[in-house]
């Protein structure tokens, strides 16, 4: 009940042959018999095999072939418990009939790697290769145990070679017979299984039937032992592989040693509870807790690659926890418990059928059906006790309740005069404490009120902490052209200066008291010269060009401030994004250093329906957060990049990037960045509203936000908005 069946039966067969066993007779060095086929029987050739233990496991073929250390068996079942290496398995094989299509079938699936060769004269022929390592679906035969073709013509002799690989104890049924012979026992196995399969299943439902009208944790404990016995049954022999994971085979060996564990486990609470060995044997229970343990290191064990070791943990906790277990139902049973009874009894029944089960193995009981499905029967009769078991419970249950009814009722009539003389009291208590809920009420509404007016005053502070971004950057881009417009104009007022004074020195010609007009036109070609007028033109050409560049550069940015507020279009209307993506990028140039090298990639048309001001605003604070970003680098470069791309996609929307080569984002940011007041700034240098409020004006817009980041490598904002807003 605590543990998977084979895993039993393999411990207490094994336990008997401490180190390595092969059953061999007193001849074991005999000439090596050769088996004679019989086409209409199956033959368990055991007995006339000869084998040999490769304790490093690096022996081949033609190393073991010759060798004089072939062991020859004695017994219808060789077998080892302990598994390092490999064994070679050598045998001769006589044809007398007239068939020449023989199978050689091992029914024991856990067997990691077989390999069957052929011996012909001095060439060793790889014929096949078997194994619970190798996918369910390339076998050839699709059965469970391991299969291999033998092709012998009539009145020849075969030798044979088998190399057997295995991290689990080893149980060698070797029968060789025609296909249909094979196929038959294979098929009578298949029905015992069904049925003892059906018989659980059917049991698994009965009880999550009366565990769901009880609710008795002994129900779902014993439900779980039933499902997982169940499935460590199948993956033992071999239908979990054909059935649930035939191309992963690398999961048979975890299933073996996680299902038993967990049925292991389930077992031992069930048992603690059915037999009420808290309350019974207290110095017991906690006994218990150690085989979980070992089950669960056992675990961790096969997780860590080690499951040779992991199933013999297996193996010696479950042989120790069988005895441990029946120890407890046997003591539980002559106190007279009528749980420990029927433990006791399901038990008995079920160690009779491993006893029986073990002398096949050991030879000393026949191998046929009986002996070979007894512990079904076995495992079958002890479940349903444990059935019948847990369902006489209920009538005691019954009884109990019974009783408890009979005691509650004089309880209730005792209450009912207690609570009549109770409600007054409740009802004053009631009142005095609605009262208070009402001024708590008041108090609530009146702190929800005072919330509501620091959120307005803090969403008006980055209002104005944007308004004071803004300022600082017209004020710096206008500055620019308006001090190279005042630059310009001295130098230009001094060209204009020397030019009237050459022009007033020619109007002094027209004076009635000049004297010498030859020696004053002299005076006037020398100040000409001296001043250089074509000199004095080509400045002044320059002056006057620099301070029109200077008038276009400020028409320009109070045009680009003009699109990036759109005061006059607070309305829904259509507009080019890239005109609102230019405008802010005007406003923040003063921000942006000169190691950031700004990308700009507009593939889209641009034209959407939207409210102009408050999308300028989105790709402001975008844009800002990402300066802010890269300037927060620890170590910066030459290459810092900030790349705009628009494109539009094919469900008619637009799709708007804005990627950043700053410190990015862990997941947690992620989650949280659109949370009103969460700011990753100091304290002081940020409200944390500004990704709240694009989140409410993408919203707005019917569109969504998508964040691409990881720490260390940067953001990418991807805003993607319907070219034409929905009618409302």
């Amino acid at each position: 009940m605590k543990l998977s069946i084979n895993t039993v039966k393999r411990f207490c067969f094994r336990m008997a042959l401490p180190v390595f066993i092969l059953c061999i007779n007193s001849n074991c060095f005999a000439q090596q018999p050769v088996i004679t086929l019989n086409e209409d029987s199956v033959l368990l050739i055991g007995n006339q095999l000869q084998v040999l233990h490769d304790e490093t496991g690096n022996l081949n073929a033609e190393n073991v072939v010759n060798s004089d250390h072939f062991i020859l068996s004695n017994s219808n079942v060789p077998g080892a418990y302990l598994t390092k290496g490999n064994f070679w398995i050598k045998f001769a094989i006589y044809n007398p009939g007239s068939e020449q299509n023989f199978i050689i079938n091992i029914n024991y699936p856990l067997l990691n790697e077989a390999v069957f060769y052929r011996i012909n004269g001095n060439k060793i022929i790889t014929m096949q290769k078997e194994g619970f390592d190798l996918p369910f679906n390339v076998k050839k035969y699709k059965v469970q145990s391991l299969q291999f073709d033998l092709t012998i013509r009539p009145g020849d002799t075969a030798t044979c070679l088998l190399k057997i690989k295995s991290e689990v104890p080893v149980i060698l049924p070797v029968k060789v017979a025609v296909a249909e012979k094979i196929l038959q026992e294979t098929t009578t196995q298949d029905i015992f299984t069904s049925l003892y399969l059906g018989i659980i299943l059917a049991l698994f439902l009965y009880n999550v039937f009366i565990y769901l009208s009880v609710r008795d944790r002994s129900y779902i404990y014993y439900v779980i032992y039933i499902f997982f016995i169940a499935l460590s049954q199948t993956t033992l022999q071999g239908y979990a592989w054909h059935y649930l994971w035939p191309a992963h085979p690398e999961f048979n060996r975890y299933a073996i040693i996680v299902f038993t564990a967990i049925a292991g486990t389930a077992a031992i609470n069930f048992t603690r509870l059915f037999l009420n060995v808290k309350a019974i044997l207290p110095k017991f229970y906690h006994g218990f807790s150690l085989f979980i343990a070992v089950y669960a290191i056992a675990v961790v064990l096969v997780i860590a690659g080690q499951y040779y070791w992991s199933f013999r943990i297996i193996d010696i906790s479950a042989f120790i926890l069988v005895l441990y277990s029946f120890i407890i139902s046997i003591i539980v049973a002559r106190k007279g418990n009528r749980s420990g009874i029927f433990f006791l009894i399901s038990w008995t029944i079920f160690i009779l059928a491993m006893f029986v089960f073990v002398l096949r193995n050991l030879g000393i009981y026949p191998y046929n059906t009986f002996s070979n499905y007894v512990l079904y029967l076995g495992s079958s009769m002890q479940v349903i006790l444990l059935s019948i078991a847990l369902a006489d419970r209920i009538n005691i249950y019954k009884k109990e309740k019974e009783k408890s009814q009979e005691a509650a009722l004089r309880v209730s009539l005792e209450n009912e005069k207690l609570v009549k003389e109770q409600n007054i009291v409740l009802e004053q208590k009631v009142a005095e404490r609605t009262e208070e809920l009402q001024n708590t009420n008041h108090q609530l509404n009146d702190a929800l009120s005072n919330l509501k007016d620091a959120q307005m005053q803090l969403v008006e502070a980055e209002k104005m902490a944007s308004l004071g971004q803004l300022t600082a950057g017209i004020a710096h881009e206008i500055n620019n052209p308006i001090n190279f417009v005042k630059s310009n104009v001295k130098p230009l007022r001094l060209d204009i200066d020397d030019l009237f004074e050459i022009i007033g020195r020619y109007n002094e010609l027209h004076s009635p008291n000049h004297k010498d007009i030859s020696q004053q036109l002299k005076e006037i070609d020398d100040a000409q010269k001296a001043l250089d007028l074509n000199f004095v033109k080509d400045e002044i050409q320059q002056l006057i060009k620099g301070i029109e560049d200077g008038a276009e550069r400020t028409a320009e940015i109070v045009q680009g401030l003009r699109t990036f507020s759109r005061l006059d279009e607070a309305e829904l209307k259509t507009v080019n994004v890239h005109d609102g993506i230019e405008s802010t990028l005007v406003i923040l140039r003063n921000s942006m250093p000169y190691h950031i090298t700004l990308k700009r990639d507009f593939r889209a048309e641009g034209n959407i329906d939207c409210y102009p001001g408050k999308l300028n605003q989105v790709f402001m604070n975008i844009l800002n957060n990402a300066l802010q970003a890269i300037n927060a680098k620890q170590n910066k470069n030459d290459q810092e990049i900030i790349e705009i791309t628009t494109l539009d996609t094919n469900d008619d929307k637009i799709e708007i990037h804005i990627k950043d080569t700053g410190i990015g984002m862990t997941e947690e940011i992620k989650h949280r960045i659109y949370e009103p007041f969460f700011t990753t700034k100091d304290v002081g240098e940020g409200t944390g509203l500004g990704m709240a409020i694009v989140f409410k004006i993408i919203e707005l817009h019917s569109g969504k936000i998508d964040i691409v980041s990881s720490p260390g490598k940067g953001a990418e904002i991807i805003l993607t908005l319907p070219h034409n807003q929905p009618i409302t």
